[in-house]
């Protein structure tokens, strides 16, 4: 099957009303574009396929006798009027007039339509006259636009060229307003994605750099130069050959990828969803291996749109000020190679990049220039030369680079302007090798939002902002960081600490090494470049402790402190830690992660002062707990008595895992429900919630006598409403009185929202608590990225002490996954005594600990047969509604 052929059955058709043949040659399109998918060049399927749609249309208008109307005219516009067609893409089209149609016209008009949407064309269609038309284009870019791009399928000359003269005439858009218009428009596009392509699942149309970012600068020439090839803004000196060679390679690199990913989705989408991306990979020859194909799928993809960014910022920059008439307002000359044109450094002369040397000193000079706001459109052209010309080896080979280098990284003004240069522009990319492999690396998940360069190139402005005066969000790391005699320690630690990713090993191990060698051949001090190592190696330890262990333990606390072994290696992890949280995924940082930080910061410090003695420093804490919550409680009226009678049924635990002000709230609810309705016979439970207790989120606890799968149904009700338990810690008194404490948020992470919210669920909890049975119907979905994603169930367990076992569980995080775990525990008769909660991204990653009925940690039989039920569950061969 040829294009050929195709136009040709075309020709073949006789009769509007024989759809079976209509129908049969649009199916045919399709499967030519599919089978010539490899054989064929993108940009021939794209433009061969408005060439089957001109055919199409142009004979059905015959067909319509619509031809014979000497005033009326078919115009494609929008991308159709370029020529270019994607498989599923809107054809946008234009039925344009002298006069208003007469209704005979307009009955075949219509019907001439209507048979387009009976084909299954996604047409996008307006009937106007000349005057409709070219009145509303004066009011509406969008319509403008669409305008700049018309070109006549059939019918009369004459119209198509009255209206194209009234479009682009004195009073329509003047090139100066229709650039200021559309440069706004690009704007507040790259704005809805937050000024990045770095995201999982990118629009291939809409997002920065990508095929947008290209039709604006053929809008905004056709406009101003009535230029229809790009080939010809070469002439007018805007595009440089190469420059224009390589948009059209990235133009058809995302026209191949945008074709397959309709061929895929069988419609018009230009989102590259989860659900997508394996297929989409395997068409465009990665392999059929998912997340590895995936990988070198999008990081080819993101190293394209860096490539566009660079050009359309360039290029739109120079019609900024040829087309809106501006010249240079404020000149100040900075040095022999550099001066300011309205605070945009620019090169004097035409080789100022004239060495990698030169490059690392125009680095230094923006460094020490803070008037510099952006670079002029002729020093981002010398840059990527430059970055061209001196590819054949990496910068980190040349001993004067080495210098220059260092001179950068111990100025933490540098990281304000230069850094953002230095990673858009591919300088930290032609320096080092190791960087060089990390650029567009993304790693196929709901976690990592963006790639690793990116992450890591945010994570060192993170950094940045704890050195700055404006810094008023972290004042812990702020004094941390501005104490800091080798600020460039820090920094380097920052730029590695991901370094190694996509390797095969411990990337924190290897980056170690990496940033080791770097340390050695840029001549850092031994000390100094021991603890970058130590950092890089260890840039995990605090969260995975933070998150993933019961840090009110003192052998946690001891164990942790002794790998920290100091007050400087303490303060730097803590913020190291702390940016790279916050630059893995917007939504990841919240109160709860903070104050999870913060306390263990504080209790390894005050265990570092009393020389490793964790459990004197755990003592401390229990004596001020009490002693402050018994202050709060006389204040309100409490007596001694009942104090004492509830906290001499609690171990000490308790009161340190817990501050005060909770301490003191849960005494107050607990000994108002015993005085008005928790009689020892009573089987019913207090259920509390509370947004002021806990920093981290909505605190929910839970007193009343021990009973079955209680964790799991308030798991359940939990997880049904879009919450998440995110800490939970089960007392079981001395007298058989269970006392639950769940730290609560939304699902995305965010605090609860209002009071009527909290409310809300205190209701549905005490609600379920009171019905008979043990079950919870739980009707949530499984959302539609998490389908695509393979998370291998793996459970594992730790001996913690004699009367507990640890019990690590990763798995996918799917609805209703505590209750299934809760409702495992019950029926092994284990008993659960924490719960620590992560997500991390479409993975749970959650502890448990536990003991057996007797009170001692469990058995290797015990653990044998928890496994087992636990993976049941989760395979969901069971349905977990237990009557």
């Amino acid at each position: 099957m040829t294009l050929q052929s195709l136009i040709k059955n075309i020709d073949q058709i006789t009769s509007v009303d024989d759809l079976v043949a209509i129908k049969s040659c649009v199916e045919d399109s399709y499967a030519w574009i599919k089978a010539s998918f490899d054989s064929i060049p993108v940009n021939q399927l794209v433009t061969g396929r408005a060439q089957f749609v001109d055919a199409l249309l142009c004979h059905l208008w015959h067909l319509y006798g619509l031809d014979n109307e000497s005033e009326l005219a078919l115009c494609a516009v929008g991308g159709y009027g370029r020529g270019h067609l994607q498989p599923y893409s809107d054809i946008d089209l234009l039925i344009v007039s002298k006069r208003t149609l007469k209704p005979d016209t307009q009955e075949k008009v219509s019907r001439f339509i209507t048979l387009l949407w009976d084909i299954k064309l996604d047409v996008g269609q307006s009937v106007r006259t000349i005057k409709e038309t070219v009145s509303l284009a004066k009011d509406d870019i969008s319509i403008a636009t669409n305008l700049v791009e018309s070109r006549l399928l059939c019918g009369s000359e004459s119209i198509f060229e009255k209206l194209w003269d009234e479009v682009n005439g004195r009073n329509s858009w003047s090139s100066k307003a229709f650039f200021s218009a559309k440069y706004d428009e690009q704007k507040r596009r790259h704005a809805k994605f937050n000024g990045t392509a770095y995201n999982l699942e990118p629009n291939i149309k809409e997002n920065p750099g990508c095929l947008r970012d290209i039709q604006s600068i053929g809008w905004v020439a056709k406009k101003h130069f009535k230029e229809y090839d790009g080939w010809n803004l070469v002439g007018h000196g805007y595009f440089t050959e190469q420059e224009h060679s390589e948009l059209i390679t990235c133009r058809m690199h995302l026209w191949k990828m945008r074709c397959a990913l309709h061929l895929v989705a069988g419609r018009s989408e230009n989102r590259l969803l989860f659900d997508y991306q394996p297929d989409v990979a395997a068409m465009l020859g990665y392999g059929e291996e998912g997340k590895s194909s995936v990988e070198k799928m999008m990081r080819d993809f993101f190293r394209t749109v860096a490539r566009v960014s660079e050009l359309n910022q360039m290029l739109l920059q120079r019609f900024k000020y040829d087309m809106l008439n501006q010249s240079v307002q404020r000149t100040a000359i900075i040095n022999e190679d550099f001066e300011l044109l309205d605070n945009m450094i620019s090169p004097r002369h035409e080789n100022a990049f004239s060495s990698p040397e030169a490059i690392l000193d125009f680095l230094n000079v923006v460094t020490n220039t803070p008037e510099v706001q952006g670079l002029s459109t002729t020093c981002i052209r010398q840059i990527r030369n430059a970055h061209r010309t001196f590819e054949n080896a990496y910068f980190v080979e040349r001993p004067a680079c080495r210098e220059k280098l260092m001179v950068l990284l111990k100025q933490p003004d540098f990281f304000n302007f230069g850094w953002d240069i230095m990673h858009q522009y591919g300088i930290l990319q032609a320096y080092l090798p190791e960087w060089d492999a990390i650029v567009g690396m993304m790693q196929f998940d709901l976690f990592h939002a963006y790639t690793v360069d990116e992450h890591t190139h945010r994570l060192v402005k993170h950094v940045n902002y704890f050195f700055s005066k404006e810094n008023k969000d972290f004042p812990r790391c702020g004094r941390i960081c501005r104490n800091l005699d080798k600020p460039e320690v820090l920094y380097i630690a920052a730029i590695f600490h991901d370094i190694a990713k996509g390797r095969n090993g411990d990337h924190s191990t290897l980056g170690a090494i990496d940033v080791a060698k770097f340390c050695e051949q840029h001549d850092v001090p031994a000390n100094d470049a021991a603890m970058i190592s130590w950092l890089v190696e260890n840039h995990l330890l605090m969260s995975v402790v933070a998150q993933r262990r019961d840090i009110y333990d003192p052998d946690v606390i001891s164990e942790f402190a002794g790998a920290v072994r100091s007050h400087n290696h303490l303060n730097l992890l803590y913020t190291l830690t702390l940016a790279d949280i916050r630059a893995t995924n917007d939504n990841l940082w919240n109160d709860w992660k903070a104050s999870l930080l913060r306390e263990l910061y504080l209790m390894t410090q005050k265990a570092l002062d009393n020389g490793l003695q964790c459990q004197v420093t755990l003592s401390e804490r229990v004596t001020t707990h009490k002693y402050q919550a018994q202050q709060i409680l006389h204040e309100r009226g409490v007596s001694s008595e009942s104090i004492d009678g509830l906290w001499a049924r609690l171990d000490d635990d308790y009161f340190v895992r817990f501050k005060p002000t909770q301490i003191a709230w849960h005494t107050e609810e607990i000994v108002k429900a015993q005085d008005d309705w928790l009689t020892p016979d009573s089987d019913q439970l207090l259920v509390k919630a509370n947004d002021n207790s806990a920093k981290g989120g909505t605190e929910i606890f839970l007193f009343g006598k021990d009973r079955k799968a209680l964790f799991a149904q308030v798991a359940s009700v939990l997880d049904s409403r879009n919450c998440s338990i995110h800490d939970a810690h089960v007392t079981v008194t001395r007298d058989g009185y269970v006392f639950d404490s769940m730290l609560v948020l939304e699902n995305d992470g965010s605090r609860l929202s209002s009071e009527s919210r909290i409310q809300s669920l205190e209701k549905a909890i005490s609600t379920q608590l009171e019905k008979p049975g043990r079950s919870h119907e739980n009707k949530r979905k499984l959302p539609r990225q998490m389908k695509q994603l393979d998370v291998p169930t793996k459970v594992r367990f730790f001996g913690v002490s004699d009367e507990a076992t640890l019990v690590e569980l990763e798995a996918l995080d799917a609805p209703g996954i505590l209750a299934k775990i809760g409702h495992a525990f019950v029926d092994t008769n284990v008993t659960l005594k924490l719960a620590k909660i992560a997500t991390i991204g479409e993975r749970a990653e959650d502890i448990f600990i536990v003991s057996n009925d007797a009170g001692k940690a469990l058995t290797q039989e015990q653990q044998v047969s928890l496994k087992k039920r636990i993976l049941f569950k989760l395979d969901q061969l069971e349905d977990i509604t237990i009557p």
